[in-house]
C-alpha cells in the first residue's frame, strides 16, 4: 500500500510516558506503521521498583528521541500528522507530564488536534492492533498492575463493567509475590519463569470472592496467603520450592479471571473474547484462555504480548477511535494520577 492510499486514514501519533517506558507510535487508520520504546526498566531496576524522580528524568531525555525514531520507522514527516494523542493518566504524576506537555507542544506547533488518552483504554484498544476486522460487541479481560476487571464493550466509546477488583490488581499482586520470592524487578514475568518449573500443589484461595451479590476479584487475601505459607515455614525451620509456590499462586491468581471472562461472554451473548494489560502478557494466561475460548466457541483476539506491557502503539489505537468520535482536548488539559475506570 502506497503513503498516497494510507494517507486517506489519518495517521495518528501516539506518545506514552505513565510509568518507566518512554513510548512512541505513528498508526495509519488501524495499520500500525511504528512502535518505539526506550525503557528505563534497568536502572529502575537497581532499587526494586519505579522511582518517579528517575522516571520522569528518564522522559524528558528520551520523548523527543522516542518521537523522532518513530516518525522515521514510519516513513513520514511531523507534518503528516493529522492529530496527536496521548496518555494524561492514570500513572505517575511526573511522568505524565513530561509526554503531556511534549504532545501539548508539538500539537499547537502543527496546528493538528490534541487527543487525551485515559491508559486503561489504551490497554482495552490494543486488541485492535492485532485484528483490524475487530468490532464490538465483545467481551474483555482486563489485568494490569493498576487494574483488574472484566469489561462488556459495547460500542467503541462505551462499556460496561461486569466485574472488578475489591482491592489489589492482579499485577501488583504478582510484583508484591515476586518480592516475597526475591525474584528481581520486573516481577511479574520473573513469576512467570519460575512457575514454569513448579506444579500447582499449595491450596492458595483463589482470586474470586465467593457470595457477593456482584462479580468481584480480590487479591489482597491471595498476597497475604503466600507471605504466611512462606514465613511458617521460615519459623518452623521448613524449606520451601518457590517454583511450586509461583506456580501455585498463578493459577489461584488467573485460573478465576478466566473462568468468570468465558462465562460473562456466553451469558451475554458475545462471541469475542480480547485481553488487555500488562499481566495479559503472561503465557499461563494466554493458553488457558486460548483453551477455554475454544472450549466455548469463542473467538479469542489477543494482544501481541509487546502491546500488553505499556506502550504508545495502544495510545494511538485509542487516538483514533476517540478522533473519529471528534473528542479533542483543549490546551488547558492536566495530568491525573488517578482516573477512574469508566
Amino acid at each position: 500500500m502506497t503513503f498516497s492510499e494510507l494517507k486517506k486514514k489519518p495517521i495518528i501519533l501516539g506518545i506514552e510516558s505513565s510509568c518507566d517506558e518512554t513510548a512512541a507510535a505513528v498508526i495509519c487508520g488501524r495499520k500500525l506503521l511504528s512502535s518505539v520504546i526506550i525503557s528505563s526498566a534497568t536502572e529502575q531496576a537497581k532499587f526494586g521498583g519505579v522511582v518517579p524522580e528517575i522516571a520522569s528524568r528518564a522522559h524528558t531525555e528520551a520523548v523527543d528521541e522516542a518521537t523522532k525514531q518513530a516518525l522515521t520507522r514510519a516513513g513520514i514527516g511531523v507534518g503528516d500528522i493529522d492529530a496527536v494523542a496521548v496518555t494524561y493518566g492514570a500513572g505517575l504524576l511526573g511522568a505524565l507530564l513530561v509526554g503531556l506537555s511534549f504532545a501539548k507542544s508539538l500539537a499547537y506547533s502543527l496546528d493538528v488536534p490534541l487527543i487525551a488518552v485515559n491508559h486503561i483504554r489504551g490497554h482495552l484498544a490494543a486488541s485492535y492492533l492485532s485484528d483490524e476486522s475487530l468490532q464490538p460487541p465483545y467481551v474483555t479481560l482486563l489485568a494490569s498492575g493498576g487494574h483488574t476487571a472484566i469489561l462488556h464493550t459495547k460500542t467503541y466509546t462505551e462499556f460496561e463493567v461486569l466485574g472488578s477488583t475489591s482491592d489489589d490488581a492482579a499485577g501488583e499482586a504478582f510484583d508484591k509475590v515476586a518480592r516475597i520470592l526475591g525474584l528481581p524487578y520486573p516481577g511479574g514475568p520473573n513469576v512467570q519463569r519460575l512457575a514454569e518449573g513448579g506444579k500447582a500443589v499449595i491450596p492458595f484461595p483463589q482470586s474470586l470472592v465467593k457470595n457477593s451479590q456482584r462479580l468481584q476479584f480480590s487479591y489482597s487475601g491471595l498476597k497475604t496467603a503466600v507471605i504466611n505459607y512462606c514465613h511458617n515455614a521460615e519459623q518452623k525451620g521448613n524449606s520451601i520450592n518457590p517454583a511450586d509456590i509461583a506456580a501455585s499462586f498463578q493459577c489461584a491468581a488467573i485460573d478465576p479471571l478466566v473462568k468468570k471472562t468465558v462465562e460473562c461472554a456466553k451469558k451475554l451473548g458475545v462471541k469475542i473474547v480480547t485481553a488487555g494489560g500488562g499481566v495479559a502478557a503472561n503465557d499461563y494466561l494466554r493458553t488457558q484462555l486460548f483453551q477455554a475460548c475454544a472450549k466455548a466457541n469463542l473467538k479469542l483476539i489477543l494482544p501481541e504480548k509487546k502491546f500488553c506491557t505499556d506502550n504508545a502503539a495502544m495510545i494511538a489505537a485509542e487516538g483514533l477511535i476517540q478522533y473519529n468520535a471528534g473528542n479533542f482536548a483543549g490546551m488547558d488539559i492536566n495530568a491525573c494520577a488517578q482516573i477512574p475506570l469508566k
